[in-house]
């Protein structure tokens, strides 16, 4: 029981420091030594030999999809790419219908592999500018991004090239466009109960009067504390900027940075979902990739890996097509490769090190007791698997760490369940990913606190919708998928 109180004691601690901007870095492994210490274990050796090997698994997996991710959103924002598709959408569909068409740019640069902290900087302030036109509240703008980057385009989708769409790959055997059936119905669920929530707030709002920027609900009340972007800065919504010329990049004007031509910006995201798809259906399994068997190749299995080799190469590709097409508008292309890759490091040392600190957990005596308890919930695996990513995707505020800590630990348990059942891997894919996406956008999200700093609202203001577009509609979303999956099998 008193280790199983200090694995209680250690995720309210990380989550309660986490929430007030303590690096992950540190507190992940302090809260899994927190924990062993309640269970009598060997501390130095916990660290060493149980987190860090973790940490390591995780990075050496998944670093080549977070760096060429990194890289290929920035080589987009630099190229003016990010900007160019953004406009296109809101011209094309216009100022009458300016949720759609913020979502919409969000929904095609997201799922094309652009990072989503970079499609929120691209668009807001395109969104605030189409908004102020339209007499669109601005607190709805964090909902509208957010439901355009990261629920449907994030983990339902099939062949979105996210981390979250990836993760489940060398678990399952699977690859980005497992079930993709069930990936469309959920991707669909998630669009338009989204829309139809903020089109109602908008609805309501219009019918009482409020307009982009009506006096005292945009003027932060009193207790409201201001909202704190990724690097720690107090903001208000009075201090950001609404307007694209507002906005510096570099120290430059927005609206003076060059702006592809929206087919230039638009085919590489196209060669993203193409040739990844031709990779995972044609290409990669025509190889001959027999070596895969011998030790010093890991001894794997080709549906092990060809998931994450088929990302890879598609975001290649897109990377260099991107510098092909912009040779004159990329200021520096060593300095936007250079930034991305640098910018790809703290994210996944981040989830890397909160995988670790699962992979302790799940090495206690007490974690048998989590484990017998979320495999009893219910008969079907489908049902345990979707608790266990959605709760740790809650508590880590991270949809790829809560679904690695979940796979970490009870993975091989959740595969050898679905085939006992005869129960698709490629369903369980489906699900895992589908799950990660829901608590995990709970008030202390990163990128939910990141998104409110650059929008210069609070959580007050704008996180009811955020929770109604990125957590709501996205469980109902699953439950729908469950109970197709059950009834009918992955497809």
């Amino acid at each position: 029981m008193l280790g199983l109180i200090g694995i209680i004691l250690s995720l309210v601690l990380l989550i309660f420091f986490a929430y007030r901007g303590v690096n992950v870095l540190v507190l992940a492994p302090l809260c899994a030594l927190f924990a062993t210490l309640f269970a009598a274990g060997p501390l130095l050796a916990t660290y060493t030999q149980v987190f860090m090997p973790a940490l390591g698994k995780y990075v050496v997996t998944y670093f080549p999809l977070f760096m060429l991710g990194a890289i290929f959103g920035k080589l987009m924002d630099d190229s003016g790419s990010a900007r160019a598709i953004a406009h296109a959408i809101v011209d094309r569909i216009g100022g009458r219908h300016a949720i759609l068409a913020i979502v919409l740019a969000c929904a095609i640069l997201t799922y094309g592999g652009v990072s989503l902290f970079v499609v929120a900087f691209a668009v807001f302030p395109i969104a605030a500018a189409l908004f102020r036109e339209a007499g669109v509240p601005k607190r709805l703008i964090p909902g509208a991004i957010a439901l355009g980057s990261f629920t449907f385009t994030m983990t339902a989708l099939p062949g979105t090239p996210a981390i979250q769409n990836a993760i489940p790959n060398p678990f399952f055997g699977t690859n980005a466009f497992a079930a993709p059936g069930l990936g469309i119905i959920a991707g669909i669920i998630m669009f338009v109960g989204g829309m139809a929530w903020l089109l109602w707030v908008q609805r309501r709002a219009h019918a009482a009067g409020e307009g982009y920027d009506d006096g005292p609900l945009m003027r932060p009340r009193k207790g409201d504390a201001p909202v704190r972007g990724a690097g720690g800065h107090g903001g208000t919504a009075e201090a950001e900027p609404e307007r694209e010329s507002d906005v510096k990049v570099d120290g430059a004007p927005a609206t003076d940075l060059p702006r592809a031509p929206f087919l230039f910006a638009l085919l590489p995201i196209l060669v993203v979902i193409t040739v990844n798809f031709a990779l995972v259906r044609w290409i990669i399994p025509s190889l001959d990739t027999s070596y895969l068997a011998q030790e010093e190749y890991g001894g794997v299995r080709l549906s092990a890996v060809s998931g994450i080799w088929a990302i890879i190469v598609s975001l290649v590709l897109a990377c260099v097509l991107v510098i092909l097409l912009n040779l004159k508008r990329l200021k520096s292309t060593k300095d936007s490769i250079n930034k991305g890759t640098m910018g790809s490091l703290l994210p996944i040392f981040n989830t890397a090190s909160e995988v670790g600190y699962g992979a302790v957990i799940a090495s206690l005596p007490a974690f048998m007791m989590i484990r017998d308890a979320v495999l009893g919930i219910s008969g079907n695996p489908l049902i345990n698997l979707a608790v266990a990513v959605n709760v740790l995707a809650g508590i880590t505020g991270s949809a790829s760490g809560g679904m690695s800590i979940a796979l970490e630990a009870l993975g091989e348990t959740f595969r050898q369940q679905a085939e006992l059942q005869g129960i698709s891997l490629e369903l369980m894919h489906r699900v895992t990913a589908i799950s990660s996406g829901g608590f995990d956008a709970l008030p202390h999200n990163g990128a939910v606190v990141t998104l409110l700093a650059i929008c210069g609202l609070t959580h007050r203001q704008s996180y009811k919708d955020i929770g109604v577009v990125a957590v709501a509609v996205p469980v109902l979303a699953l439950i729908v998928v469950i109970a197709l999956g059950t009834a009918f099998g992955g497809f």
